[in-house]
């Protein structure tokens, strides 16, 4: 096993295939395709999935990515330390629901950071991929909420990858709509107000349930539903339409969200939202600062939330 190896397996799984991670290598996908075969007999596993669709992760795969990083990554610490050109190259990792916040405290981050090489990401995207991206160490931590509908199967997720959820706030769900909207100027909503009007909500692929679900109430019998996959798209549909989604409370003004404004929703439900980490690794200097500055953010936020919103 080689450290060229380790880093082919974690090249294809951020890429999610092998033609994409051989470009991405600059070698040939037989070359690659052998060289994770090697890897695969040597250690008497499969890393990947292999079908007619392509290829996908392993449930041995994924523990065995999350050593692979971790190896990797203390790999680069030596050679950092030791060779002649002291790099410093910055990594770090962001997997979230699709929260504007998120995105304007990584803004921040790179603001107030002083550092010359890094490798930064930052992937909105569907909850259970959230889990996964942090239990196989894909990313340092990952945001998303909790309630009482999803607390169970959201605890036992993150009981099993070893995961821990530390809140960031507490809070009642809200409607998102255009300031045009027939219902922006009341003081609140019910259920039976927003019926008539489309409900844009965000697909969650292959775990489309209510437990994965990024909207906060599930309502029966909707009549008029719009799915999308990315933030832009829903922010686009809610100024153009009479569509409404449900979020946070928060919507960070600099994001060009100006059109649109929250009204509470009248319900008896709270949620929490929070991030998760692997329990038995320390934070590092710039996760914990990123941390610092999201906790500042959504503090700041309650103190004027007519400048936020989602």
């Amino acid at each position: 096993m080689t450290l060229q190896q380790l880093r082919y397996a974690i090249e294809i799984a951020n890429c999610g295939s092998m033609n994409e991670a051989a470009k991405r290598l600059f070698i040939s996908q037989p070359s690659l395709s052998n060289a994770i075969k090697e890897l695969e007999n040597e250690l008497g596993i499969s890393i990947f999935d292999r079908t007619n669709r392509g290829i996908s992760i392993s449930v041995e795969g994924m523990e065995f990515l999350g050593y692979a990083r971790q190896i990797i990554e203390q790999a680069e610490l030596i050679e950092n330390r030791y060779h002649g050109s002291k790099r410093n190259l910055i990594h770090f990792s962001v997997s979230t629901q699709h929260y504007a916040f998120v995105v304007d405290a990584f803004v921040k981050l790179m603001e107030q950071s002083d550092i010359n090489e890094y490798n930064l990401h930052v992937r909105e995207t569907q909850t259970y991929n959230i889990i996964e991206d942090v239990k196989t160490l894909r990313s340092d931590i990952g945001i998303l909420y909790i309630n009482e509908r999803n607390f169970k199967v959201m605890n036992k997720l993150f009981s099993d990858g070893n995961l821990m959820f530390t809140p960031l706030f507490n809070t009642s769900p809200h409607i998102f709509v255009r300031s045009g909207h027939p219902l922006a100027q009341k003081e609140y909503v019910t259920t039976q107000d927003v019926s008539a009007y489309p409900y844009i909500t965000f697909d969650q692929g292959a775990n489309n349930s209510l437990h994965f679900s990024e909207e906060m109430v599930s309502f029966s019998n909707v009549v008029k539903s719009i799915k999308v996959n990315d933030r832009a798209s829903l922010a686009n549909l809610l100024a153009g339409t009479n569509g409404y989604t449900i979020g946070t409370g928060i919507l960070v003004s600099q994001f060009n969200y100006e059109q649109l404004i929250s009204v509470p929703l009248q319900t008896t439900e709270d949620f929490t939202v929070g991030w998760i980490a692997h329990k038995d690794r320390k934070p590092s200097d710039i996760a914990s600062k990123y941390i610092d500055i999201l906790n500042d953010l959504v503090s700041n936020s309650y103190l004027n939330m007519n400048q936020f919103l989602l």
